[in-house]
């Protein structure tokens, strides 16, 4: 009896201690851990202008990730109707757009939620950089796409998904040729018509604004065209504060 009660007061003891460690590991790896996602999310913004960057943004190490955000890159969070939010008039308190969880916005009634919004600067130019996030065949998808200083071209676009099938819809990740189609596309037509980039089963009809869809995964381009056409469209009221007058080739 003696023997049993020892037992149960060692792996007491012992669950204790373990459970003490992984705490404490937990939280010394916090910091890191934190540290790692914002670079990996901030890598993947970057992406959008990967052409208008010194070398591909898999050369960059972290901290010269950390610095591009810092001195090239400003952040803005907007609302529904355009508006630039200061800072502390969003919920999270904060008013740059790296605080905004895009996963969380979906979920909110559309005239509640809040735009993230990246102006990248170099010598090249400048570029907005648009988040947008949508559903594939299997979950989530989404992606920025990064417009030009006439906010209708296209400058560049990076997309990334939750379980999308490897070979297939997974390609809108995996395939750099798949993202590299979106540069110098239009999101409007000549006539001024809203379009965005339409991923077109079968190869783009108009090179201006369609690209070539991906082979076997038709429901995952079409999330994409649907991800891209409703997910701009958010920004809409912002970019023509801003867009200059005759940018869409109407009189």
């Amino acid at each position: 009896m003696e023997s049993t009660k020892s037992i149960f007061i060692f792996i007491a003891i012992m669950t204790g201690l373990v459970a003490v460690g992984l705490t404490g590991l937990r939280q010394s790896t916090k910091t890191i851990a934190e540290t790692n996602e914002e670079v990996f999310n901030k890598r993947a913004i970057l992406k959008s202008v990967q052409d208008y960057l010194d070398k591909s943004v898999a050369d960059y190490g972290d901290e010269e990730v950390l610095d591009i955000f810092d001195s090239n890159i400003k952040q803005y969070v907007l609302d529904m109707e355009g508006n630039v939010l200061e800072e502390g008039e969003n919920e999270d308190g904060e008013g740059v757009a790296d605080e905004i969880d895009m996963a969380k916005e979906s979920k909110k009634s559309e005239e509640e939620r809040q735009l993230p919004l990246y102006v990248y600067n170099n010598d090249k130019g400048t570029f907005y950089i648009l988040s947008v996030r949508g559903r594939g065949l299997w979950d989530a998808i989404w992606g920025t796409v990064a417009l030009k200083e006439d906010l209708v071209t296209v400058a560049g676009a990076s997309f990334d998904h939750a379980g999308e099938t490897p070979g297939l819809g997974a390609e809108i990740k995996d395939n750099p040729a798949f993202s590299a189609q979106f540069s110098d596309k239009k999101i409007y037509a000549y006539n001024g018509e809203y379009t965005a980039v339409i991923v077109r089963k079968g190869g783009a009809r108009n090179p201006e604004y369609e690209v070539d869809g991906i082979s076997g995964a038709t429901v995952t381009a079409d999330g994409v065209t649907e991800m891209l056409q409703r997910g701009i469209k958010y920004y809409e009221p912002y970019l023509e504060t801003l867009r200059p007058k005759n940018a869409l080739g109407m009189k």
